[in-house]
């Protein structure tokens, strides 16, 4: 994450509640129209899934309406009311709205087509106090669901945990979509899971203090997380700075890696923070030479070692992904020249302003691929990977053609509302897939995260929030109040809600 050299530690609290709702199945009769605002769309067989995150003043709802019939529905109104107090307080992915004890959702222009067999789903937060019973009376477009079609009844349950079977799956990039072995199109969606880049050089050991234990992985799925993105530290690794560092440091990577995937979710390796000295640099930046602190680029001392290192330690498991370098800003270094920019961040070597002598991408794609690794590659753009413009046009060569965008988007970046996005990241994320290895905002609210996430949505984007850490979020970009996965109020709350209305 962009400007954080310290981080903070808080003592593990007790686990948060947390309910969920067994999923409605109901079906739609036969007929009858639903008039909504100036469009008038028919009924249809249809089930209506009804899950909550409830945390003891208000809860996340998410609805997914399931389309069981053979014909595409083109414009839908979901309806349903609640028995208490529950209070609308802000809704996603539909138009929301309240009167009375009766919700309206009415879909957005993005998602207003249900394609046969398929689903879409929303969600929103509530306030309430007393009991929060399951609605019973959801209706899409005026008419009640049953959950069957005319001839076939079905019947669907949901759990507390979002099922996750087997291990996570291997991916590729196939077009502009990531893949697995089946090639059915999947999405990284989860969360950062900071501390392996900097507790070895802070003297706070392995992971912060934090477990990586198998009740800390089910709290994870808790939130519905699917991917997992883990900061590491080229010279702990390498062993030549830092303790514990080398096979110590290694083994711990390895062992965390192995435990996420078996439970399946996937993991992104990111080289966070490396060695070289930017003594030249604004006052506000770390100068120290060891990887104690982000720096403009890797370095061509110790970047492509740590990267054969992985690459071996990892080849052969493809449901993990390389995320070659977190945040690159090489321009900075040469006076905001974007020209120079873009190609120290391809080609590395002495690039101007930097004192030390770069890898650049190119440099870790070859170190990678020389091992015969075949794990899917990340490549951040410039500014901190949220200037993708030019990430096209200096794409590596990579043999394999295996390689996605990794693009992060703070609410404090300059690319940071949909005008922007739809100019700078819609045209890339139809060439090459995009995932947003890192976004947040500077609040502990969810406002900008909300866009951010339903825009991503629209565009087949995987996203990964940061950070599940429970730092104390008074400043934002902190998911979680301890690692049981309670959510911090808004931003956490808002991020698990949306994550338990989406799927990979």
């Amino acid at each position: 994450m962009l400007g954080r050299v310290g981080k903070r530690r808080t003592a593990l609290a007790a686990l948060g509640a947390a309910v969920s709702i067994a999923g409605t199945a109901l079906m739609a009769a036969a007929g009858g129209s639903w008039a909504s605002d100036a469009s008038t769309a028919a009924a249809f067989a249809c089930r209506v899934d009804y899950t909550t995150n409830d945390w003891g003043s208000g809860f996340g709802a998410n609805v997914t309406i399931a389309n069981l019939g053979s014909s595409a529905v083109n414009g839908w109104t979901l309806t349903y009311t609640y028995a208490g107090d529950q209070t609308l307080q802000h809704g996603w992915s539909g138009a929301w709205s309240q009167s009375g004890k009766t919700i309206t959702v009415t879909n957005l222009s993005w998602n207003s087509t249900i394609p046969p067999k398929g689903s879409v789903s929303m969600g929103a937060n509530f306030s309430y106090s007393g009991s929060n019973a399951k609605p019973t009376d959801f209706a899409v477009n005026g008419a009640t669901c049953t959950g069957t079609t005319p001839t076939t009844t079905t019947t669907t349950t949901t759990t507390t945990t979002p099922p996750v079977d087997g291990p996570a799956p291997e991916l590729r990039v196939s077009g502009n979509r990531l893949v697995t072995a089946e090639g059915k199109p999947y999405r990284l969606l989860g969360v950062s899971r900071s501390s392996g880049e900097f507790a070895c050089v802070q003297g706070k050991g392995m992971w912060d203090g934090g477990p990586v234990d198998q009740a800390s992985v089910d709290a994870m799925k808790t939130w519905n997380i699917h991917a997992v993105r883990i900061p590491l530290n080229e010279e702990c690794w390498l062993g030549v700075h830092g303790t514990p560092g080398g096979a110590t440091y290694q083994q711990h990577v390895k062992d965390y890696v192995d435990l996420l995937v078996d439970n399946g979710i996937n993991v992104i390796l990111d080289l966070h923070w490396t060695w070289g000295a930017y003594t030249n640099s604004p006052d506000w930046h770390c100068k120290d030479e060891h990887a104690t602190c982000q720096k403009p680029m890797p370095d061509a001392r110790y970047a492509p070692q740590f990267w054969t290192g992985v690459a071996n330690a990892f080849k052969g498991n493809d449901a993990v992904v390389f995320d070659l370098f977190n945040e690159p800003y090489p321009e900075m270094a040469a006076d905001w020249n974007k020209t120079l920019g873009w190609k120290c961040w391809r080609d590395g070597g002495m690039c101007t302003g930097l004192p030390y002598e770069t890898a650049g991408m190119q440099d870790l794609v070859d170190a990678v691929r020389a091992t015969g690794a075949t794990n899917v590659l990340m490549l951040g753009g410039l500014e901190w990977s949220n200037d993708m413009r030019e990430w096209l046009a200096h794409k590596p060569i990579d043999p394999l053609n295996n390689i996605a965008a990794s693009w992060h988007a703070y609410s404090f970046n300059a690319c940071a509302n949909e005008t922007c996005w739809d100019a700078q990241i819609a045209p890339l994320a139809q060439q090459v897939p995009i995932v947003l290895g890192e976004f947040g905002q500077d609040n502990c609210g969810f406002d900008y995260m909300q866009r951010l996430v339903d825009w991503a949505d629209a565009h087949h984007i995987s996203y990964l929030a940061w950070t599940w850490n429970p730092w104390g979020c008074t400043t934002g970009a902190v998911l979680i109040k301890d690692w049981a996965g309670t959510p911090e109020p808004g931003i956490g709350e808002g991020f698990k809600a949306h994550l338990l209305s989406v799927t990979p």
